[in-house]
């Protein structure tokens, strides 16, 4: 998967940039993204695993605190420099917190428009969010904007049910951005979705967006369709 940021001037890779592959729970068959009623919220497993895989990180500073820092050292300043690229430090503020907003939604599929995927208040869209076609490719693009500090290890989870079984689980690391005027975007690796008659139906799912400290930016409880044939445009 790329992390690639896009700005008014072209592209930009992210400050730090992590494994891009797609982890998928071992016995999971892979599927697309939804869940159930049963199952909207986090599991005891699943905030177990989040506790266990949190990372301590050393004490946080605001970015003109970590900018002079050892001002005086030529090549550690060149460093940061080349780190923050064009971050204006006096006008991200005092803030020891980053923030993460995505701003848009939308699930590409080679010789079909776009699917922008309206982000919910609340987390919840209407059912279903969206629906695809059995067999198809398909991938998810979003964009979203970095303001505060430098998010570190940004990444993307979801998980499926249907029927109130999970059938798919997929953690990606995007990686490390720092704060600018421009939105960045990411795209997901292709997928395909399952095919035949089991396949087909109604899926409920989970999707989030976390940092190292587990601080969550967007959660998003849907569902959606799989079926034979793509919807009427």
């Amino acid at each position: 998967m790329h992390s690639d940021k896009e700005g008014k001037g072209g592209t930009a890779t992210p400050i730090a940039e992590s494994d891009s592959e797609i982890e998928h729970e071992p016995g999971e068959k892979n599927v697309s993204r939804q869940m159930s009623e049963s199952s909207l919220y986090t599991t005891e497993d699943e905030e177990e695993d989040e506790t266990h895989n949190k990372i301590e990180l050393g004490p946080q500073c605001t970015l003109k605190e970590q900018f002079e820092k050892d001002k005086d050292d030529e090549s550690l300043r060149r460093w940061k420099e080349q780190l923050l690229g064009s971050v204006d430090i006096n006008a991200v503020g005092e803030s020891l917190d980053p923030d993460v907003k995505i701003l848009s939604l939308e699930i590409k599929s080679p010789g079909r428009p776009d699917i922008v995927l309206p982000i919910p208040e609340g987390g919840k869209p209407q059912c279903p969010w969206f629906t695809l076609k059995e067999g198809s490719k398909y991938s998810l693009k979003f964009s979203f904007l970095v303001t505060n500090n430098i998010v570190t290890g940004l990444k993307y989870t979801n998980t499926v049910w249907k029927t109130g079984l999970k059938v798919d689980s997929t953690k990606q690391m995007i990686g490390a951005f720092s704060p600018q005027s421009e939105p960045y975007t990411h795209e997901m690796p292709e997928d395909t979705t399952p095919s035949g008659m089991f396949a087909r139906g109604s899926y409920s799912a989970r999707t989030k967006f976390l940092d190292d400290d587990n601080k969550c930016y967007l959660e998003i409880n849907y569902t959606f369709d799989i079926k034979k044939e793509w919807l009427a445009t």
